[in-house]
């Protein structure tokens, strides 16, 4: 079974369409046979996520670091749980059990371990595609940050197109199936 790593957060965001937007995803990877890779919580969107996998019958991954798992954030009822050191090794940890990465909205968390995630895909150390789940254009501005990239050359072309903002569940996975890695950049 392939697996997905969703990137959400602990907070569940002041607009409905956030939490509906999440138990979308969550039925959507149960019917097209993903497994969830996340965080490992049960709160927020994290929660609402693994719970609505697991309602539907799917399977939930959690990877939670040590610190997290003190304060009592796991989701216990999550298939495998895995409690690693600390943030890194969760990142890192997070991609090897996955083969695509996608963010919700969230926080500066969930937009670090998406950048993360792709510039390791730019240099070779994530094959996985990334994309953002642009939920009512929440990533609108850091699409077109990105997009300044490319026009101000910090960006090539062909890897900002291996970076997919969009709503549609439909897109996201067509360009999952598609995906081709990066070409890894040569100094």
């Amino acid at each position: 079974m392939k697996a997905i790593a969703v990137y959400c957060g602990a907070a569940m965001g002041n607009e409905a369409i956030y939490e509906n937007a999440t138990i979308k995803l969550a039925k959507w990877l149960v019917k097209n046979d993903y497994a969830l890779v996340y965080g490992g919580g049960k709160f927020g969107l994290m929660g609402v996520l693994a719970k609505t996998v697991l309602q539907n019958g799917g399977t939930v991954y959690g990877v939670l670091p040590q610190e997290l798992a003190e304060r009592g954030t796991a989701l216990e009822s999550a298939t495998n749980l895995e409690v690693v050191e600390n943030m890194s090794i969760r990142k890192r940890r997070m991609i090897e059990l996955s083969d695509a990465c996608i963010a919700l909205p969230g926080g500066p968390e969930t937009l670090e371990e998406i950048s993360e995630a792709f510039s390791w895909a730019r240099i070779g150390d994530n094959n996985n595609p990334c994309v953002l789940y642009n939920v009512a254009d929440y990533y609108r501005p850091l699409e077109k940050m990105y997009d300044e990239m490319t026009a101000k050359g910090f960006l090539t072309k062909a890897d900002r197109e291996k970076l997919l903002f969009s709503e549609s569940l439909t897109k996201i996975g067509q360009f999952i199936d598609g995906y081709v890695p990066p070409k890894i950049r040569e100094y």
